[in-house]
C-alpha cells in the first residue's frame, strides 16, 4: 500500500485507525475500497450487537441509532466513491485523443 491509498483510509475511516492493521488487512483483500468496507461494516456489525437504545427512567438514556445511520451513510459513500486504486482511473488516463491543428512551414521565404 503507497501512501496515497494510506491516506485515502485514513480519510474515510478517522486518523485513529491503526495504519499497520489496513495494511495486513490491504495485503489480504488487495483493494481500499475493500479495507474500507470491511472496516465500516465491522463497526457496523459492532453497534448492532448491543442494543441501540437504552434507558434508565429518570437517570440516562443512550440513543446509538444515529451513529448507525451515520456509519451506513459512510458504506454507501464508500461504494460510490473513486477509490485510489479503482481499475477506472487508469483506463481513462490511456484513452486515445484526437486534436486537429494547422501545418505552417517553419521558414517562410520572401
Amino acid at each position: 500500500m503507497d501512501e496515497f491509498q494510506r491516506s485515502w483510509l485514513l480519510a474515510q475511516l478517522g486518523p485513529d485507525t491503526d495504519p499497520a492493521d489496513l495494511e495486513r488487512r490491504f495485503f489480504r483483500l488487495r483493494s481500499v475500497r475493500a479495507v474500507a468496507l470491511e472496516v465500516l461494516g465491522e463497526r457496523r456489525a459492532k453497534l448492532l450487537a448491543d442494543p441501540l437504545k437504552v434507558t434508565v427512567d429518570g437517570v440516562v438514556t443512550m440513543d446509538l441509532q444515529e451513529n448507525l445511520r451515520g456509519i451506513e451513510r459512510q458504506i454507501e459513500q464508500v461504494r460510490q466513491a473513486p477509490a485510489p486504486d479503482d481499475p477506472g482511473d487508469e483506463d481513462d488516463e490511456g484513452e486515445a485523443a484526437m486534436a486537429v491543428t494547422w501545418l505552417v512551414p517553419a521558414r517562410r521565404y520572401r
